[in-house]
């Protein structure tokens, strides 16, 4: 039986799949490459890129018209700038791809011309290698940028070096694959103690091609499959939360559906359905484990290049101006979604974010959830955000100084203290984006039979107070309408300098314009 594949390249014998080459632009790929071009292809991790370079490295072989060879430059990361320690390591990578190929030529001669060109080795290799081939070469080099500094730099300039002698005396095309364009290298070069653009280095790039995201019809195609060789269906609303926590994104889909297909209560009986309970369960599980591609993602959280483009998207602030690059390079990460408005990529990041800025917080409160439950099962939210509100007032501006992200300081901190006390029993779910001037959050919390829901907003005050409020209350009341919630508080968190915590510090309830009771807290 064929699984969802969460690791590594496809095989379609062993793994559910979208075919690779369905999701390139196949005839634009082979007009570059047939008219003698050097090109990139990037995404973000985990998307399908080996795949599709593997899948277009049989496809060329079984043509006949080129030699074919892909290559992951990887391992000579480790080489860090020790220019010709990484070209021994790339060179050797490429004459044993070369062999598996039935390729003797490379594997049979680099050791001599790595002893007699040492870290220039790369380029008379290559062209020493396209003079015996047969046919004209195509190199797929995967990796690309774990390569760093002067090792990035040769690499590059020594394949723009021999870029006039092809296709007789070097290859016809390379496409280079990594997470970033090449042009969005910025390469410290400590030979030189200077840094330099990767595309004054690489400036024979034709194109830049980027590998997108499932389409709907491939996420529930791919799903499909797993219906169509075992019998156990996905209901609608399971694939429709499939798609809308992903949006797309091939690891996560993946991840989804194997953890609730082969992991859950459903995998023991393919006689029951995935419902979205399991898809909700199996979304959690990932994230408590801290799965290596949300770990991953995590971790770049801590650039200030990330920290610039994703602190006001928390915050929920205004519109500005962002440098050009980092929100290039956020996006190019796959953490912000390719179009407006600027937001996170999916749900499921959204909820990664925040969780892992406020992880070791969490860990240092001493509320029990028992504390805030009535004793019917309901959740005290009145008495969550009473605490809150007191431990706001005495603690906040140490707590929020502590984050690196403080624009987002009020808002994580109140997240930390609600994910700590609800995760126990209930689900918190988050909406937030640039240019929303709030954060909204909802607390799902079971209730015996029943589901409570309660809409928390969350808004700056910078100026004026009774604009805030009646800004707040309107859309506090909306989302409570959009979710169907039983209850709703807004929470202003007063930024003000110059201010006494007694003016701060309130509640009250008050209606909005179509009459919905709102607790306000002023904070």
């Amino acid at each position: 039986m064929r699984f969802f594949n969460t690791s590594g390249p496809v095989v379609s014998a062993d793994h559910y799949c979208i075919p690779p080459l369905e999701r390139l632009n196949l005839a634009e790929i082979r007009r570059l490459i047939h008219t003698k071009r050097y090109f990139v292809l990037h995404a973000p991790r985990q998307t399908g890129k080996t795949s599709a370079l593997l899948a277009l490295r049989d496809l060329l072989n079984a043509e006949d018209s080129y030699r074919c060879i892909y290559v992951n430059i990887e391992g000579a990361q480790a080489m860090r700038e020790n220019v010709e320690q990484a070209m021994r390591v790339i060179l050797g990578e490429f004459a044993s791809r070369a062999r598996s190929m039935g390729d003797e030529f490379l594997p049979k001669t680099w050791a001599s011309i790595f002893a007699e060109f040492g870290p220039g080795a790369l380029g008379e290799a290559l062209t020493r290698w396209a003079e015996a081939a047969p046919k004209p070469l195509v190199l797929l080099i995967d990796e690309i940028d774990a390569l760093i500094g002067d090792t990035l730099l040769s690499v590059l300039r020594q394949l723009r070096a021999g870029y006039d002698r092809r296709p007789a005396s070097f290859p016809q095309s390379v496409v280079l694959c990594g997470v970033r364009d090449v042009r969005d290298y910025r390469i410290h070069s400590s030979s030189a103690n200077t840094s330099i653009a990767g595309g004054s280095a690489f400036n024979i790039k034709a194109r830049s091609l980027r590998l997108g995201d499932f389409s709907r019809d491939e996420a529930h195609a791919l799903l499909n499959q797993h219906t169509e060789e075992t019998g156990q269906a996905f209901t609608l609303d399971a694939l429709a939360m499939i798609w809308n926590q992903t949006q797309g994104q091939p690891w996560l889909v993946n991840a989804l559906a194997d953890e609730t297909c082969f992991y859950s209560t459903a995998a023991k009986d393919k006689n029951l359905p995935i419902t979205t309970d399991a898809i909700r369960e199996a979304q959690e599980q990932l994230i408590l484990r801290r799965e290596t591609h949300l770990d991953q993602l995590a971790d770049k959280l801590k650039e200030d290049r990330v920290r610039r483009i994703v602190e006001p998207i928390l915050s929920g602030g205004g519109e500005r101006h962002f440098r050009d690059r980092d929100l290039e390079y956020v996006r190019d990460l796959g953490l912000v979604a390719q179009d407006r408005p600027l937001r996170i990529a999916n749900p499921i990041y959204a909820e990664v974010v925040p969780r892992e800025l406020t992880w070791v917080i969490q860990e240092e409160f001493d509320w029990e959830t028992a504390w805030y439950i009535h004793a019917n099962g309901s959740l005290d939210v009145v008495g969550l955000l009473t605490a809150f509100q007191t431990f706001f007032r005495e603690h906040s501006e140490h707590w929020v100084k502590r984050f690196e992200y403080q624009e987002a300081g009020p808002q994580l901190l109140l997240q930390a203290f609600l994910q700590r006390i609800v995760n126990s029993g209930g689900r918190i779910e988050r909406e937030y984006g640039l240019g929303r001037g709030r954060t909204d959050l909802l607390i799902v919390w079971p209730q015996g039979d029943q589901t409570l829901t309660v809409v928390i907003e969350c808004k700056i005050l910078y100026k004026n107070l009774e604009q805030t409020i009646a800004e707040g209350l309107e859309q506090t009341a909306g989302y409570m309408d959009r979710c169907a919630a039983e209850a709703g508080h807004l929470v202003i968190f007063d930024r003000r300098k110059n201010r006494r915590w007694d003016d701060k510090i309130f509640h009250c309830r008050r209606a909005s314009s179509n009459g919905v009771e709102i607790d306000i807290w002023g904070m």
